[in-house]
């Protein structure tokens, strides 16, 4: 994997440079140490270490609403976030060729679910997407701050499940 990550160039496979970064470390990593089973959470792993979440309708350059998002829920002593500035966040694009691939890999992933009138629709389509293209099964539904739970993110949360069979946890 390696050897294919370092020839192939990201306008040629349509890949984002963030994601084959990504690919390259969880090949330096995965030689180097057992992942972290899907089921471990953050309290259990040691201080040092940081944890990656992997974004769904996000681009990279606002990743700082979805860390926003995670210092919020740890001043509200959400213990499971932790320390918020020990989570990586990566933007992942639902069209990416490797997307099959990091979620077999990746044990943590996110949907950004935005507040606005068109916030259903999105999150929507995204979830049709990873579901035609064997993304993962479980995301957490990462929102703006003050967001109910009530109305949309319940909506999403059942229709997804009933529809798609992916398991959307909401924490509002």
């Amino acid at each position: 994997m390696r050897q294919w990550a370092t020839s192939a160039r990201a306008d040629e496979t349509g890949c984002p440079r963030h994601v084959a970064e990504a690919l390259l470390e969880l090949a330096a990593g995965t030689s180097a140490r057992r992942p972290a089973p899907a089921s471990a959470s953050p309290a259990s792993a040691s201080p040092a270490s940081g944890f990656t979440l992997m974004v769904v309708g996000l681009p990279t350059r606002q990743l700082e609403r979805a860390s926003a998002t995670f210092r919020y829920w740890a001043g509200l002593g959400r213990r499971w976030v932790g320390d918020p500035a020990r989570w990586r966040m990566v933007a992942v694009d639902v069209a990416s060729p490797h997307l099959p691939l990091l979620a077999a890999q990746q044990p943590r992933w996110a949907l950004w679910v935005d507040s606005d009138p068109d916030a259903f629709r999105r999150a929507w389509r995204l979830l049709v997407r990873l579901a035609e293209r064997q993304g993962p099964r479980r995301l957490l539904a990462v929102h703006p701050t003050g967001m109910g739970r009530h109305g949309l993110l319940d909506n999403l949360r059942q229709a997804a499940w009933a529809y798609l069979g992916i398991d959307l946890v909401v924490l509002a």
